[in-house]
């Protein structure tokens, strides 16, 4: 794994810690808030809902998020949609205290979450160019995908373990302490305003809808958008994972093991990602081949072990896409743009696995679990190879 943008870069080490910190508390927040409408209302439902709440006022702060991050100094946005989330978490922390603590506020302090969290995103990925260097965006991509991982895997078992030993307001506690901290970090960044760029076509004044001509007009943000479309969309079995572990391997106890063994995989992508700095369009093609053809394989074995080593694979070739196709958006995007672009590939991150996921559970409605997971990943193959042949600009992209 190339660790240089750690070692090079002071701002960018500032912030990785800060992100990583926040993140865990983050995801530790997501298991309280589910517990603990749980225990007050007794409603899957309400869980969903609570979701929604979050996820709505994300994607509309994502917009904005995206046009301030074009205007103003990144780092200052940073620091002002982060230090707010200090004082939710820690509202959250007070109502959890309370004798009968309010759903209401649950509501809203996930809804501001969101929002905040979508205003200081874009700010945030357009930044890593100026922090890491161009040269080390791969690398830098790489690392924060393993730090996303890492969270994933540390956030919600730290969370359960509050949860079951000093309570829910331990959690907010935390989550309120990682984000003061990350604010703190911020103080000691430089200052990171977006560079002015002669050859942009789209002025921040446009907004999104400059953002979106852009895309529109370049053939390989616009193939890169297809493509990671295509690896989502029907290709997303995680809403089946319980439905697969008892109809196709005989037992609920494996529905951990399906969710764990593509992490499994994207971890080992991350610490073995060295390559990917002098890789472009054809890693990236045979990338999102490999999760789709590993996901066929999946859909198709009844064999646990074989099904495991196949999901890890498809965890891979998800992490190394994803690696490459923000290194390549951060390259051939203008700075005076990032924000912008980057607050519309969040958005799709936001929106498409969502979709990816309702999409196979109907799917799996009408053909039955294991064929809609077969369907999706030959879907995928075949979308992949249509945005490869139609767009040239794709296959030759490079990091040079």
């Amino acid at each position: 794994m190339d660790l240089s943008p750690l070692r090079e870069s002071r701002d960018f080490r500032l912030i990785y810690a800060g992100f990583l910190g926040a993140l865990v508390g983050t995801l530790m927040t997501s298991v309280a808030v589910a517990v603990q409408v749980y225990d007050m209302t007794a409603s899957p439902g309400q869980i969903g809902l609570v979701s929604l709440a979050r996820a709505l006022p994300m994607v509309v702060g994502l917009l904005a998020g995206g046009v301030l991050a074009d205007r103003f100094d990144r780092r200052r946005l940073m620091l002002l949609t982060r230090l707010p989330l200090v004082f939710v978490a820690a509202a959250m922390a007070g109502n959890a205290l309370l004798p009968e603590p309010r759903l209401w506020v649950i509501y809203v302090a996930t809804g501001l979450t969101g929002l905040f969290a979508g205003l200081g995103g874009p700010a945030m990925l357009a930044a890593i160019p100026a922090l890491a260097g161009t040269a080390k965006l791969a690398a830098a991509g790489a690392l924060t995908a393993a730090s996303a991982q890492l969270a994933a895997l540390v956030g919600p078992a730290l969370g359960g373990a509050l949860i079951a030993g000093p309570g829910l307001a331990a959690c907010y506690v935390v989550d309120a302490a990682g984000f003061l901290i990350f604010s703190v970090v911020l103080c000691f960044v430089r200052p990171l305003p977006p560079v002015k760029s002669s050859t942009t076509s789209a002025k921040p004044r446009e907004g999104v809808l400059g953002a979106l001509r852009f895309i529109r007009g370049r053939r390989l943000i616009l193939g890169l958008f297809l493509i990671d479309a295509a690896a989502v969309i029907f290709t997303m079995p995680q809403a089946l994972y319980p439905v697969l572990a008892d109809q196709q391997f005989g037992s609920p106890a494996v529905t951990g093991l399906l969710y764990a063994a593509p992490a499994l995989g994207a971890v080992v992508g991350a610490l073995t990602s060295g390559w990917t700095g002098r890789a472009g369009g054809h890693a990236l093609i045979a990338a999102v081949l490999l999760w789709g053809l590993a996901l066929t394989g999946f859909g198709l074995t009844t064999f646990l072990p074989v099904a495991l080593f196949l999901l890890a694979l498809a965890g891979l070739g998800d992490l190394i896409s994803e690696t490459l196709r923000s290194a390549l958006l951060q390259r051939d995007t203008p700075d005076d743009l990032r924000g912008r672009v980057s607050s519309i590939w969040m958005v799709q991150a936001t929106v498409s696995p969502a979709l990816g996921n309702a999409a196979v559970g109907f799917l799996a409605e009408v053909t039955g679990a294991r064929q809609a997971v077969v369907i999706g990943g030959l879907v995928c193959v075949a979308a992949t190879l249509v945005v490869a042949a139609t767009f040239p600009a794709l296959r030759r992209a490079t990091q040079g």
